[in-house]
């Protein structure tokens, strides 16, 4: 029988069998993205098996006909695990594990230990750590297990269930230290951000593995870790990058978003992605390659929206354009996307255009103005190259005009501080 203690709920090495359940509303499940799930996880996929049905089967998710043809599956091809392509109930998990013999880990808990396993930072450590308590503590008690042992992955480990509702009290308790150390990081994270509020910040932001971190090394040469593999990238990296004609902004990578990404991490990451929250402008990068695009689109739209990012100005990026076997349909693209720019991330076709349009998204924001002081004023001079983009300077009678660009809230600094300032309105 299976080991019903799960005392390791991490799938890497492991052999494994991937389950699925279409919905009428639903005609096609989502295997083949539960198959580069359990890819990067580490696992090892032996087969896959999907049933139709009107609703999911409240015992066991699929129908007990289906979960025994599993089971014969399991066992001809010696499996280890069974990966669901649903979150599922912790009595369905009961259910499935007894009539399959084998562990069975749901879509939750499989993108859980992935995110464990790449987590760098302590900052990403302690998301991970408190999204992994936050979906176990309703489920303790068919884990069975002791978690003053826990060392930061999925797998725990401990005596059983006698402990459970010690467990409980003990979860209780990290999660609450774990929210107080994340509300310190947020609070130094928010104060970063805002400490930049100088530059012009666009964040990448798109579904994992469209290739925002392809993208930010060709941008920057930031040489950011890049994988083909789903969530390469969790901790968001910032870099300067030079997009010509004197233009410079800062650029962000952000972790990727997925389809019914678990509410949890969305919760936990909100540190990690206060870049995007506090960009002046979103660079979403799709994969125009993927023959779900428009699925994947609305996905990292609606995680947008939950986290309060939709009405922020947007260009979208259509990346892997050198994947594609013919061309684009435009047409199709210019109904469903107001602003967007067909790219190669990887040969640097299009990344010109893409330029070009941020360079007018910073020329938009900014006011061109002619700001007078005195010749020898250096603090306000200085201040007008580190903010501004400083277009000429003429003197005359000890008195400088200095022409610049500025953004409005620092012509309304100048102003406040008694320097005579003239506009000539929103530049073209």
């Amino acid at each position: 029988m299976v080991d019903l203690t799960r005392t390791e709920l991490s799938v890497r090495t492991e052999r494994a069998v991937l389950l699925g359940v279409i919905l009428p509303d639903n005609q096609d499940t989502e295997m083949e993205e539960l198959h580069s799930l359990a890819r990067t996880a580490g696992a090892k996929v032996l087969g896959s098996v999907t049933q139709r049905r009107s609703a999911f089967d409240p015992a066991c998710y699929v129908g007990r006909g289906k979960a025994d043809d599993v089971a014969a599956l399991c066992a001809d091809l010696k499996a280890d695990v069974v990966l669901c392509d649903s979150d599922l109930l912790p009595a369905q998990v009961r259910n499935l594990e007894k009539r399959l013999d084998t562990k069975v880990i749901d879509r939750t808990e499989l993108i859980l230990d992935i995110f464990a396993s790449r987590a760098q930072t302590r900052q990403a450590r302690c998301q991970v750590e408190l999204a992994q308590l936050e979906y176990s503590l309703p489920r303790l008690k068919r884990m069975w297990t002791h978690l003053s042992r826990m060392e930061g992955g999925i797998g725990m480990r401990g005596p059983g269930e006698q402990q459970l509702e010690e467990d409980r009290r003990m979860v209780g308790r990290r999660i609450a230290s774990l929210k107080q150390e994340l509300r310190r990081i947020e609070r130094r994270k928010e104060s970063e951000v805002r400490s930049r509020s100088n530059q012009v910040t666009i964040s990448l932001v798109g579904y994992t593995n469209a290739g925002k971190s392809t993208l930010m090394n060709t941008l920057t040469g930031a040489g950011v870790f890049v994988e083909d593999k789903l969530f390469a990238t969790l901790e968001t990296k910032t870099r300067s990058c030079d997009l010509g004609g004197g233009r410079e902004i800062l650029l962000s990578d952000t972790v990727g978003f997925i389809r019914r990404l678990p509410h949890h991490l969305v919760a936990s990451f909100h540190a990690t992605l206060e870049e995007a929250r506090q960009a002046d402008l979103l660079v979403h990068v799709c994969d125009v390659s993927a023959p779900d695009l428009w699925d994947q689109i609305a996905a990292v739209l609606g995680a947008l929206s939950e986290l309060a990012c939709d009405k922020k100005p947007m260009i979208t990026v259509l990346n892997k354009t050198d994947r594609l076997d013919g061309e684009l349909d435009l047409p199709l693209i210019r109904e469903k996307l107001e602003n967007f720019v067909p790219i190669s991330a990887i040969n640097g076709s299009g990344v010109a255009e893409l330029k070009r349009m941020l360079r007018d998204f910073v020329e938009s924001r900014e006011v061109e103005a002619i700001v007078r002081s005195d010749a020898g004023d250096g603090r306000l001079l200085a201040f007008l190259s580190r903010n501004g983009r400083v277009l000429g300077t003429e003197y005359s009678d000890g008195k400088a005009n200095v022409r610049v660009r500025l953004k409005p809230k620092f012509i309304a600094q100048l102003r406040k501080s008694g320097c005579e300032v003239h506009t000539g309105g929103m530049a073209s």
